[in-house]
């Protein structure tokens, strides 16, 4: 059984965290993506944030020093808590020795990791929740998208960046639903249950439960337990999607069908003419901004959750074909006469599989190469690679980037190139270990023609800029 099951149980949170107006609240790892936007967020309502963490990345770093946020100094300071202090918000990054957390219990401060904090503010609102191994980001987006088209009120929780939006978090005391991407990762130090525990949603859409996060579900069969008991702790009644044909997900849900109103959504036909995609549906053919099958299944995810927030199929597909994507996800960041430039967040096998498909499907006479870094504690585990296997076959060119000095950094050993090739399926794999040798490899694929970069980090430090040509 898990940790977070033996643990804690299925209860659920029994008191409620009223809003108060300028609360003193201090975010203990204020420096994350999702934290940083969470004190924006927070001091926009008026309430006096402080933070800290050990390191600021950006955007987090200018953001912060924008809104008066950013602390003076880098580091941990646990003689600005006092007894004044209404709430401390615990972010993942800080551990159980962290000083200022240590300070925070001998003063019996109120300490909340912020699923928990997310998880009291929504009390009371419909709460519809996007969970899975992939696509969670797009589809919270598109939600908020739709919503946001026909002017509806509504909080949100998202991973990342979304266009026309200014931060990742919102949360109010009046508007009705809220959307919530709903990650599998622990909560905090001080709370090892994955972060969807907490938010009880009447609407659920599980995407898929393909095997990640390996550094904390050890097996695919702990990772799949984890999505079991998100499901064991849902009211009666409460509504659940999946994709239509996706045996796991059949045979993890349709258990509970007892109990919850669990059902399978199914994507509209995708068709691509003359490099653009278009939707085949009974309202006629909707032409798309984003392209690609698992975009489709993505646009399905979040239609079964809208029709549950109450908008009419009309008014989804209406909204839909404008949705210009989330950040990071598959973005065309360069393209010149008959090459293109793709960057992609991705880096969990399944991620990885859905975007090369996706670009080949659009290109599908043009020479392509992906490149792909291993930057994440999971992809950079000899017992993980195995998932990687045929990812990346519809590529005319793969290239694997790793930073050998990372993976010693987390103790670590990475195959060698042999052992690569054979992990990801294809003996003509090529492994660079050095930015410089990506930016070569970059610049060669765009004169040849389409070039897909995908990454959740930075390719040890290199900027798109550096990576695109002057014809990009």
């Amino acid at each position: 059984m898990p940790v977070f099951a033996h643990k804690f149980g299925y209860c659920t949170l029994i008191w409620r965290l009223d809003h108060l107006v300028d609360m003193r609240i201090h975010l203990i790892s204020i420096g994350g993506a999702v934290m940083h936007n969470l004190a924006l967020a927070l001091a926009a309502e008026g309430h006096l944030v402080s933070g800290s963490d050990d390191r600021f990345e950006e955007p987090s770093g200018s953001r912060l020093k924008k809104a008066g946020l950013l602390p003076e100094q880098t580091g941990w300071f646990p003689g600005q808590l006092s007894g004044e202090i209404d709430l401390v918000i615990l972010g993942m990054h800080a551990k159980a020795d962290n000083p200022e957390l240590i300070r925070a219990q001998e003063l019996g401060l109120k300490i909340l990791s912020f699923p928990e904090y997310v998880a009291q503010r929504t009390a009371g609102k419909l709460r519809l929740v996007v969970a899975g191994s992939h696509g969670k980001t797009t589809i919270t987006a598109m939600v908020m998208h739709v919503l946001r088209f026909h002017k509806r009120q509504f909080d949100y929780l998202v991973g990342s960046g979304v266009k026309g939006f200014d931060v990742m978090v919102r949360l109010t005391d009046n508007a009705p639903v809220v959307v919530i991407e709903g990650d599998e990762y622990l909560s905090s130090c001080l709370d090892l249950r994955p972060k969807f525990l907490h938010y009880a949603p009447q609407v659920l859409v599980i995407s898929g439960i393909a095997w990640d996060h390996a550094n904390v579900f050890s097996t695919p069969e702990l990772y799949r337990e984890a999505f079991r008991t998100l499901l064991l702790t849902l009211s009666p009644g409460a509504r659940v999607g999946y994709p239509e044909g996706d045996t796991e997900l059949e045979a993890l849900c349709t258990p509970f069908s007892d109990t919850l109103a669990v059902r399978s959504y199914k994507p509209a036909e995708y068709v691509v003419e003359d490099g653009y995609g278009f939707l085949k549906t009974s309202l006629g053919k909707i032409p798309l901004l984003v392209f690609g099958r698992h975009n489709v299944e993505n646009i399905a995810a979040a239609r079964f959750l809208t029709a549950e927030a109450g908008i009419p199929k009309e008014d989804f597909y209406q909204a839909v074909a404008s949705f210009p994507g989330a950040d990071r996800r598959l973005e065309r960041v360069g393209h010149h006469k008959d090459h293109a430039v793709y960057r992609d967040f991705a880096h969990a096998p399944s991620k990885v599989r859905a975007s090369v498909r996706a670009v080949r499907e659009q290109h599908p006479e043009l020479f392509l190469t992906a490149i792909l870094e291993l930057h994440t504690f999971s992809s950079l585990r000899r017992d993980f690679l195995p998932q990687y296997r045929d990812s990346m076959n519809l590529a005319d060119r793969a290239v694997v980037f790793y930073q050998p000095a990372l993976a010693s950094e987390r103790g670590l050993q990475v195959p060698d190139v042999t052992e690569l090739r054979k992990f990801f399926g294809r003996s003509d794999l090529e492994v660079r270990t050095e930015p410089g040798a990506i930016v070569e490899e970059s610049h060669k694929a765009q004169r040849n023609g389409v070039l897909l970069l995908m990454s959740s980090a930075t390719f040890g430090g290199l900027s798109t800029d550096t990576l695109l040509t002057n014809e990009s």
